[in-house]
C-alpha cells in the first residue's frame, strides 16, 4: 500500500477553517490553508507533502509538539486533513467509507499501548480487532495464536491470562500482537520504545525491524536518531508542523547545525565523524555507527602512523591523532 499526503494542513480548532474538498479542477487552490482567514486556529501540520512507498521503513523524526503524533493519526484515517487529503493507493481516506476499509490494512500502536489494554484475557483482547473484522472464530484464533508467535508469546501460555498479570514488556507485546492480528500492510508506530529498559528497548527494535524484513511497511515515531539512522530507509523531519527535512538518514543528518536549530541532534557517531572530517580526517562514508567509524578512524591513524596515509594538509602538522584527540576532548569522548 502507497500513503501519500498532498498538500496536508490540519487545524485542531479551526477558526474560521472548514474541510475543504472542491471538485479536481479546483483542488490545487482548495487545499491551500488560507492562514489569514483563521488568526485563531492552532495548526498542527501545514502543507505537507510526501508519499510512504510499499515496503518501507519510514522514520519521522521532530521537536515536542512538531505534528508527528497528528500526522500517523491520518494514515489510516483517525482523523481528516483540514485541507489537502491523504489517499491509500489512490483511494480519498475522507471519502465515505474508505478510512473504514483502509484501518484493517494499516495498523496504528499508540505511544505505550499497553494502556489500551482492556479485555479479561489476553485472547480477547487481541482478538478484538479480528473480531471487528466480522471474521469467523477459526480464523480469528488463528490470527490470535500467529499475531502472539510474533511477539514471542504462547497462546497456550497466557491466553487465558489477564493483561494486567503480565509484566510491563509483556503487556507491550500483547498490545503490538492485538494490531498484528488484523494483518495489516503498513505498520505505524508512534514511539514504540518509549519507557522501556535497555534490555526490552533492544528486543522491541529487533522484533520490528524482523516484521519490516518480512516485507511489511513501517512508519516509525522516534526522538531516537541513532534507531532512525539504524532502521529507517527516509526519514521526515517536522518542525512546527511543518516538512523540514525529508530524505535518506546520510542526507538528514548531513548537517547537524540544521538539525539543532530545530531541537533535534544528528546521532552521536555522525556528528562525531562530522567533526573530524572538519578537522581534517577524509571519512568517506555517508553514514557512520559507532563500529565503522571507529574501523576507519583506526585504519587513518594507523597509516598515518606508517607514513602510507596522512590527514589533510590543515591537520597535517599535529602529531598522529592529536585532531582526534583534541575532538574527543571537547566532547567529552572517553576512549577508556
Amino acid at each position: 500500500m502507497r500513503l501519500a499526503f498532498e498538500d496536508v494542513s490540519y487545524s485542531y480548532d479551526g477558526g474560521q477553517t472548514k474541510r475543504r474538498r472542491g471538485k479536481r479542477a479546483a483542488e490545487k487552490q482548495e487545499r491551500r490553508a488560507d492562514w489569514g482567514n483563521a488568526p485563531d486556529a492552532r495548526w498542527a501540520l501545514r502543507e505537507v507533502t510526501f508519499a510512504v512507498e510499499p515496503g518501507e521503513f519510514f522514520g519521522v523524526a521532530g521537536h515536542t509538539g512538531s505534528g508527528k503524533s497528528t500526522l500517523i493519526q491520518h494514515m489510516n484515517g483517525l482523523v481528516h486533513p483540514t485541507c489537502g487529503r491523504v489517499t491509500a493507493d489512490g483511494e480519498d481516506l475522507a471519502a465515505k467509507g474508505v478510512a473504514a476499509t483502509v484501518r484493517s490494512r494499516v495498523g496504528l500502536v499508540f505511544q505505550y499501548p499497553e494502556n489500551q489494554l482492556f479485555a479479561t484475557t489476553v485472547y480477547d483482547d487481541v482478538a478484538f480487532g479480528p473480531r471487528n473484522m466480522k471474521l469467523p472464530e477459526d480464523e480469528v484464533a488463528r490470527r490470535v495464536e500467529q499475531a502472539l508467535a510474533l511477539v514471542g508469546l504462547s497462546v497456550d501460555e497466557i491466553g487465558e491470562r489477564s493483561p494486567f498479570d503480565l509484566s510491563g514488556g509483556q503487556q507491550r507485546r500483547v498490545a503490538f500482537a492485538g494490531v498484528l492480528a488484523m494483518e495489516p500492510e503498513v505498520l505505524v508506530l508512534d514511539e514504540p520504545v518509549a519507557g522501556l529498559d535497555p534490555l526490552s528497548r533492544a528486543d522491541f527494535l529487533a522484533l520490528i525491524a524482523s516484521f519490516h524484513a518480512s516485507g511489511m511497511t513501517v512508519v516509525m515515531v522516534s526522538h531516537s536518531m541513532e534507531d532512525l539512522a539504524v532502521l529507517a530507509d527516509r526519514i521526515l523531519v517536522l518542525s512546527e508542523g511543518r516538512m523540514f527535512s525529508l530524505g535518506t538518514p546520510a542526507e538528514v543528518f548531513a548537517d547537524p547545525a540544521a538539525l539543532k536549530a530545530v531541537g533535534l541532534a544528528a546521532p552521536a557517531s555522525q556528528a562525531f565523524a562530522n567533526a573530524l572530517r572538519e578537522a581534517g580526517f577524509a571519512l568517506n562514508r555517508a553514514l557512520y555507527d559507532e563500529e565503522a567509524l571507529a574501523a576507519d578512524i583506526a585504519a587513518q591513524l594507523d597509516g598515518i602512523a606508517n607514513g602510507t596515509g596522512e590527514v589533510a594538509a590543515d591537520a597535517g602538522n599535529a602529531a598522529p591523532g592529536a585532531a582526534c584527540g583534541d575532538l574527543c576532548a571537547e566532547g567529552g569522548v572517553d576512549h577508556g
